[in-house]
């Protein structure tokens, strides 16, 4: 009787090849979950150096409108005194003083409108560099995407390209700090 020949060659490569594949799959499945969090991480202190430039720059632009009370007041001031003046009847001290104290309230508001806008716009470049970085992440999950449907390994490889760009944005956002 003859034996009926069971292609178990053939199966064992397939096998071999799917495992093969499989192996190279989850390798793109890691890394790009891998890339998915750290996307994740770059979004949230891109999101918080964007409301911290936001909330600095109100600050800033507030005390410019303190900057501007005081402005005004020192005017009504300042005219108050000239109108006094034309009259022929003096300046009280208090008037001056009071101006006085005006300018120098208006130099400490300045300086400190000043650094608030130079920390919001501190921020903000900070957040632009961790914006480009999100953007390369969210390109390399993509191409990852692309490399599983395909199934080519150099779509992966191009993945790994943009993620390790990103990287690099990540870091120099984070040393912008």
């Amino acid at each position: 009787m003859e034996e009926i020949e069971v292609p178990l060659e053939q199966s064992q490569e397939h096998i071999h090849e799917h495992g093969h594949n499989g192996g190279w799959m989850g390798k793109v499945a890691l890394s790009t979950a891998m890339i998915a969090v750290i996307a994740a991480i770059t979004a949230l202190m891109a999101g918080h150096h964007s409301n911290e430039a936001l909330i600095l720059e109100i600050q800033s632009s507030d005390n410019w409108s303190h900057y501007q009370a005081k402005s005004i007041k020192s005017s009504i001031l300042n005219l108050k005194s000239d109108l006094l003046k034309e009259m022929g009847k003096p300046t009280t001290e208090s008037d001056t003083k009071k101006l006085e104290e005006y300018k120098q309230e208006q130099e400490e508001i300045s300086k400190e409108a000043k650094a608030k806008a130079h920390e919001s716009e501190h921020h903000l470049k900070a957040h632009v560099i961790l914006a480009k970085a999100v953007t390369l992440f969210q390109i390399a999950i993509a191409i990852s995407a692309i490399a599983v449907l395909s199934k080519r390994k150099p779509f992966w490889y191009m993945s790994l390209g943009f993620a390790g760009i990103g990287v690099f944005f990540f870091i120099q956002g984070w040393l912008f700090i």
